[in-house]
């Protein structure tokens, strides 16, 4: 009787001695840091479902925080952003006035600069910047602007 008594003493210990099966983080699990749009620059490629004219050079840079800038296709514009975690808000833009030659990058530009001041979120998805604005079924999609 003894021999038991001590045996269930010694393995009580032992069970409260093992450290419990803990599970470990898996890579999903893992947080990283947020994707920072500072610093980053932009071409966009396709405007909430509607492929980007050839050649019109539209863009968009955050070139420091609270910032944005860019090409509209025929003009340059700035403005502020407010970015909070995977939120945005820009501003109002104010654009240079240059004249398109061509009537449809115009109208591209109209269409490209109404629905940026419209973005309410953005995602990164490696290689690819998306923007979802308010009152569009599809986002904005933009690729890196190669190296100067």
């Amino acid at each position: 009787m003894k021999i038991i008594v001590s045996f269930a003493i010694l393995l009580v210990f032992l069970i409260a001695g093992c450290p419990s099966a803990e599970k470990k983080p898996t890579k999903a699990t893992i947080p990283t840091a947020p994707f920072s749009l500072v610093g980053t620059e932009w071409l966009l490629a396709d405007l909430a479902g509607t492929p980007v004219i050839a050649n019109s050079k539209a863009s968009l840079a955050f070139p420091e925080a609270g910032r944005v800038a860019g090409n509209g296709s025929c003009n340059r514009f700035t403005g502020s952003v407010t970015i909070s975690g995977e939120t945005l808000k820009i501003g109002a833009l104010a654009s240079t006035r240059m004249a398109c030659m061509d009537a449809g990058v115009s109208a591209q530009e109209d269409a490209y600069l109404k629905a940026l001041e419209a973005g309410n979120r953005y995602e990164y998805r490696d290689p690819k910047l998306l923007i979802y604005a308010t009152g569009y079924d599809k986002p904005l999609q933009f690729t890196h602007s190669p190296a100067k």
